[in-house]
């Protein structure tokens, strides 16, 4: 049996003789380094090939201190928004040898702290939080060596590194848009109050509304939670008051569905009676074509990166797990990604114009 051959398993050592190179240029191969030319890469992947050597990740993460996983924890699983977020955060990370462990807080702060420590215990290189606890209380429980970025919602004092929808800019431009159209009776139906994507739509609606002078009545600023329910529920609320608002603005997609059918529901055609803009925008199906144009009349919606946001999330949070070694001095902040505003047919002027 050779001395590369353990138990008559094949080694780096046996691979590095086939191709004529040294152990650490193979070494350098199977990790990615770019320091290697393209014809000993070539040698040295020909040579892996007839081999069929299979890289020991096990043992290396146990000798390098690292176990090539990323954690996620994410509020629910069922969002094509989450889904397209965890899309990019696979992408990326996949292309730099690493694994990801998803977890599911369900929006719930305490589980969302015992989903965290289950994956600290299970040695994850760092973890990726949109977090459902407000307070982030337990933050300080993180030392300086423990790398941790949050995408999509996020306490207002955390002071680390987010990866966020630019959502009060554009709610702001959404707003804008039903204003310059003619509507004077804008209504929102919000998302829940204390999460902080939440909040900033609120911000940028409010903002937008001073800015053009005029006021956000208390009978139309109402919150859905989040879901079709909610979505439903406040907007046959909203078309039962005695002067109804002639565009609604909904803060997500689920709520949005809520809307749609509330208003089918009660015979209130859009957008001749009234305007609808809704917040998210996704492609469903292979063909992809985009969810909101499957309504009659197509959507108005607010398109968010979502994609962009898992894949710079992961990126921040790889150059995290790097820093550790030295390797990267990125500085902590807030990465705001630009949304789309994409103009279809359920917002017109108001029908008294």
């Amino acid at each position: 049996m050779s001395k590369g051959k353990i138990h008559g398993r094949t080694t780096i050592r046996d691979v590095s003789r086939l191709a004529d190179v040294s152990v650490a240029t193979v070494s350098a191969v199977i990790n990615g380094k770019p320091a290697v030319s393209e014809t000993l890469t070539r040698q040295v992947r020909r040579a892996i090939e007839a081999l069929n050597y299979q890289p020991d990740y096990l043992a290396r993460s146990l000798r390098m201190q690292r176990s090539n996983i990323l954690g996620i924890v994410m509020p629910q699983f069922a969002s094509p928004f989450y889904a397209e977020v965890l899309r990019g955060v696979e992408d990326l990370a996949s292309q730099q040898g690493y694994s990801i462990l998803i977890s599911n807080s369900r929006g719930d702060a305490e589980q969302e702290r015992k989903e965290i420590f289950v994956l600290i215990s299970r040695r994850v290189d760092g973890i990726l939080l949109a977090t459902a606890d407000s307070h982030f209380a337990y933050q300080r429980q993180f030392t300086q060596r423990f790398p941790l970025v949050l995408f999509d919602r996020f306490p207002p004092a955390f002071t680390g590194t987010v990866v966020a929808t630019d959502n009060a800019g554009a709610s702001f431009e959404a707003t804008n848009h039903l204003i310059q159209l003619g509507h004077l009776r804008i209504a929102i139906i919000a998302g829940t109050q204390g999460i902080s994507a939440a909040d900033e739509r609120i911000e940028g609606f409010r903002r937008a509304m001073y800015e053009a002078g005029l006021t956000v009545r208390q009978e139309f600023l109402k919150h859905g939670d989040f879901n079709m329910r909610g979505g439903w529920e406040c907007a046959l609320e909203l078309m039962k008051l005695p002067s109804p608002p002639t565009a609604i603005f909904s803060h997500n997609y689920e709520m949005t569905l809520g809307l749609m059918r509330a208003l089918a529901e009660i015979g209130v055609p859009c957008p001749q009676r009234v305007s609808v803009l809704g917040f998210d925008d996704f492609v469903v199906g292979m063909d992809g074509f985009s969810w909101a144009t499957m309504f009659s009349p197509k959507l108005t919606c607010v398109a968010q990166p979502s994609y962009e946001i898992g894949r710079q999330a992961a990126e921040a949070l790889l150059k995290k797990t790097k820093r550790l070694d030295g390797q990267d001095h990125s500085e902590e902040g807030f990465i705001r990604l630009r949304a789309e505003l994409r103009i279809r047919e359920s917002t017109a002027p108001p029908s008294s114009l």
